[in-house]
């Protein structure tokens, strides 16, 4: 009972959608008349000293200096002020703009000439990795300061014996630790072969060292403050200083640490769709600027009419179909039972491409199809029952009191053979809504921009980091079909006669 009236709430508040999320105003007080958007068209020139018969900017007008001036002017916007229709700018957004600052670690890069034996006949900025100067490097073998594998000697060895070999890279090891990555550049046989190999050494970084901090436009920093409190004092006055005074969209600055270099690369923080929950969005931005709250609570409603017609639709084909082959019987019920099985045999999904492409998507054509095959099943329950009650005592009853065909099958019959539509109607609901959720997802559904949970989460597949565009519709999805099978599953027990028989 519970799930019931949940999900009947969820309905009718759906059925309220234009009036809870809508840009719109529900109320419009404007030069001593009143006016009602939400139910009434009005040309922009109601509002303005324009001409223009077009559709007007409600929030743009309510803005202008020419309304806004009178203090007996005023809109009154629904609880959300955005329609699911509705593309935003960056600009409409409550947010106050942002410097991101990346900080990442300058590596050191070492260059060194080598004999086959591992002997160093050049080195160019070795200290840092050697702990001596490159003079002293000379002449001294690489294997005295690191353990190096066998790939990259085997690497070495074709080259000074004129083979051709590919890239090679190789981590060196001080003990247990790896300390360098060694790389060789690709090798190609020369006429004369050589006298040393070139060895690339570049430190082994880690992605730790590099860190994101966020200012705002006075130079303070909002985000990341542990890292920012180890920067050296001259140095964040320094950053923060740039941050307040930059002017380009990019710009870069380099800073020191000891004896380890860091770059720090700055920029204004362009917001960008999908955007995540925000003040006045509290399910975020989807990939198109709209609001993902607005979309999921129309989808809510499309979703909910579409199942529920759908399924009164194919209940009532199914019942007809089965009450005529389960009274006559015979000759009738052979017949249509073979035109049944032969229609279900018939690819579904193919006819909706075929006929979209056609006459192109759109709601009704989308329930018109659907119903045509989603009959069937229920046509086989009703099939069933009418073969079991129509030799019994009360319909024979009312064919000896000569009540036609009509009046028997539906009056008599049908009141008595209701169960399994009353059962199975909530799952055909959640099949009905799973099935559009579903083809909206493989763009199939409904033609866009018409708000569905499918098509949300056809977007979360492009933007996968967008958690918002997975968590809301998905939730919506999973309620409303749990909540019908919950009624299902009261219903199926009401209905059991299991339930109520005693053994004695």
């Amino acid at each position: 009972m519970g799930s019931l009236f949940i999900l009947l709430s969820l309905f009718i508040l759906s059925l309220f959608s234009n009036i809870i999320a809508n840009n719109k105003p529900l109320f419009v007080r404007y030069e001593g008349k009143s006016y009602f958007p939400i139910l009434k068209y009005y040309p922009e020139s109601t509002f303005t000293e324009t001409t223009t018969q077009t559709r007007p900017d409600y929030k743009k007008i309510n803005k202008s200096a020419g309304f806004s001036t009178n203090s007996a002017n005023y809109m009154i916007f629904p609880v959300v002020p955005f329609s699911p229709y509705e593309t935003l700018s960056p600009d409409e957004l409550d947010i106050p703009p942002q410097v991101e600052v990346r900080v990442s670690k300058q590596l050191n890069i070492a260059a060194v000439n080598i004999k086959k034996d591992g002997t160093i006949t050049r080195a160019r900025n070795g200290k840092f990795f050697f702990g001596i100067g490159d003079n002293e490097l000379k002449n001294k073998n690489i294997n005295d300061f690191w353990q190096i594998d066998v790939l990259f000697w085997q690497g070495v060895s074709n080259r000074f014996e004129n083979i051709e070999s590919p890239s090679i890279k190789s981590i060196a090891k001080s003990g247990e630790n790896p300390t360098a990555e060694l790389s060789l550049a690709t090798f190609s046989p020369r006429s004369t072969p050589i006298t040393y190999s070139k060895v690339t050494i570049r430190e082994k970084g880690e992605d730790s060292q590099n860190f994101t901090m966020l200012f705002d436009t006075n130079g303070l920093c909002n985000d990341n403050m542990e890292k920012w409190q180890n920067i050296p004092d001259d140095t964040r006055a320094e950053i923060s200083s740039k941050v307040k005074n930059l002017t380009n969209a990019m710009d870069t600055y380099l800073f020191s640490i000891g004896d380890t270099k860091y770059e720090v690369e700055m920029g204004i923080d362009r917001i960008t769709w999908p955007y995540h929950p925000c003040k006045g969005h509290i399910m975020g931005i989807d990939g198109a600027g709209r609001d993902v709250f607005a979309r999921v609570l129309y989808a809510l409603r499309t979703s909910l009419l579409f199942g529920l017609s759908l399924v009164c639709i194919s209940m009532t084909l199914g019942i007809l179909a089965g009450s005529i082959q389960g009274y006559y019987g015979g000759a009738v019920d052979i017949s249509f039972q073979r035109f049944t099985e032969v229609w279900s045999a018939l690819p579904f999904l193919y006819i909706m491409i075929l006929l979209g492409s056609i006459l192109g998507r759109g709601f009704g054509l989308f329930i018109l199809c659907y119903g045509l095959f989603n009959w069937i099943g229920m046509s086989y329950y009703i099939r069933a029952e009418y073969l079991r009650l129509r030799n019994t005592a009360f319909v024979d009853s009312a064919k000896c009191l000569g009540l036609p065909a009509h009046i028997v099958i539906f009056r008599h019959i049908l009141p008595n053979a209701l169960t399994p539509v009353i059962t199975f109607f909530p799952f055909s609901l959640v099949g009905a809504i799973s099935s559009l959720a579903a083809l909206d997802y493989l763009g199939f559904g409904l033609p866009p921009p018409t708000p569905s949970w499918g098509e949300l989460l056809q977007q979360a597949q492009q933007y996968r980091w967008a958690w918002w565009l997975i968590l809301y519709p998905s939730l919506a999805l999973f309620s409303v079909i749990l909540l019908s099978v919950f009624i299902g599953e009261g219903l199926r027990d009401a209905f059991d006669p299991k339930s109520f028989s005693k053994i004695k």
